[in-house]
């Protein structure tokens, strides 16, 4: 069995699991400086894109293709990649196919997705900031602006209405918080829209921004732990940076609910792999918003792990190997309380841990880049992980 990386950065995450299984693991990977290049059998250093990871692909006659991928950037150019090698050459690739791709990585078509499929998601509309002098009263939307992304976006009725603050500006490409910001007041707003001629203007919705993440491989879907990521802030603080737990434990909210809401987008949207659905429980009016999916391995792959007891990118590699049963899944999922903390670097003199899979019952991991680390946690219950974070001298009160 020969599959073929692309990307070096999360391989340590798959290393070990790869090596267990007998797989020749092949590596394709643009950046000489990227971590992880010691591991794989094969190291391929190549120009950026998707062009020389897909001859290599053909080349080297291999079983599979798994993008290990975090970014939102080459997802289009995977799932093209993705339709050609699967029809012409029967090579199955672990990642979404175009379609699905196009509607994860933009913002706006994201948008249209869930208004086609009756969709809770926060009201929105898309601003022009050459009339928004108009705040307070008509707002100007600009559709042909996005004509260029082939969009056929429903706009919604409130197009015509005032804008209210605080209210969540975005763009429609980024990740990472970029281009995010809360407006709280028309200053906010003037100041945005200087710096960017279009955007989407979203209802702030106050309240608990939860993710699932979704595997789906062959038309068989499976969603895992229901995490938690915190509380909307006015400041916009990136779930990175707060403290992470799962599963999901907020007042009013069904996590069977956030689960099928997750189960729902993934099928529909026909996405492939690992998919991550953001969503924002509001208590007030006890509705479930769904804010955006992303179709690459997620940010929240340890705390998944933690909780659920299925490795997200162990997974990918069993749809690779062809082996992936979505019954198997299911009969292994467990409900082990997880913790994650940011710890900027982390400092534990009594502990020397470079393991990246959780040992037992009660484990944690150290991951991330220097100066934003985090520690995840299992515990067998929620006071079993509050222990552990105690014994590592962690402070997240």
């Amino acid at each position: 069995m020969k599959i073929l990386f692309i990307g070096s950065r999360l391989y340590h995450g798959v290393a070990d699991y790869v090596n267990e299984n007998g797989i020749t693991s092949i590596m394709s990977e643009s950046n000489p400086d990227s971590p992880n290049l010691k591991l794989p059998d094969e190291i391929h250093l190549v120009p950026r894109g998707m062009e020389a990871p897909m001859e290599l692909a053909i080349k080297k006659d291999v079983d599979a293709v798994l993008p290990l991928i975090g970014i939102d950037g080459p997802l289009l150019d995977v799932g093209k990649m993705k339709d050609q090698l699967e029809s012409q050459y029967g090579i199955p690739v672990v990642a979404s196919n175009e379609a699905a791709a196009s509607i994860s990585t933009s913002k706006i078509k994201t948008k249209d997705f869930f208004s086609n499929n009756k969709i809770k998601t926060p009201d929105y509309q898309i601003y022009n900031n050459n009339n928004n002098n108009n705040i307070g009263g008509q707002n100007s939307i600009d559709n042909n602006k996005y004509e260029s992304d082939n969009l056929n976006s429903q706009i919604n009725a409130q197009n015509q209405s005032k804008i209210e603050f605080p209210s969540v500006l975005k763009q429609s490409q980024g990740q990472g918080g970029v281009g995010i910001m809360v407006a709280r007041n028309k200053k906010d707003f003037d100041e945005y829209f200087k710096k960017y001629d279009t955007g989407i203007v979203e209802k702030f919705v106050e309240g608990s921004e939860i993710s699932v993440e979704v595997l789906r491989w062959q038309k068989k879907a499976v969603p895992l732990a229901v995490v938690c990521k915190g509380k909307t802030t006015l400041e916009g603080v990136h779930p990175l940076d707060k403290v992470k737990y799962a599963p999901a434990d907020i007042d009013g909210l069904s996590n069977q609910l956030a689960s099928d809401l997750a189960l729902k987008i993934t099928n529909l949207m026909g996405s492939e792999g690992n998919t991550d659905i953001d969503m924002i429980f509001e208590p007030s009016s006890g509705k479930l918003f769904a804010i955006e999916m992303n179709t690459r391995p997620s940010g929240t792959r340890y705390l998944t792990t933690a909780s659920s007891g299925i490795n997200p990118l162990h997974q990918m590699v069993d749809m690779a190997m062809g082996v992936w049963d979505v019954n198997n899944v299911n009969g292994e999922l467990k409900e082990y309380y997880a913790l994650e903390i940011p710890v900027g670097n982390f400092k534990c003199h009594n502990h020397s841990h470079n393991s990246q899979n959780f040992q037992g019952q009660n484990s944690w991991v150290v991951h991330g880049p220097k100066n934003y680390e985090r520690v995840t946690i299992r515990g067998q219950d929620k006071n079993k992980a509050y222990e552990t974070a105690k014994k590592l001298k962690i402070d997240f009160y």
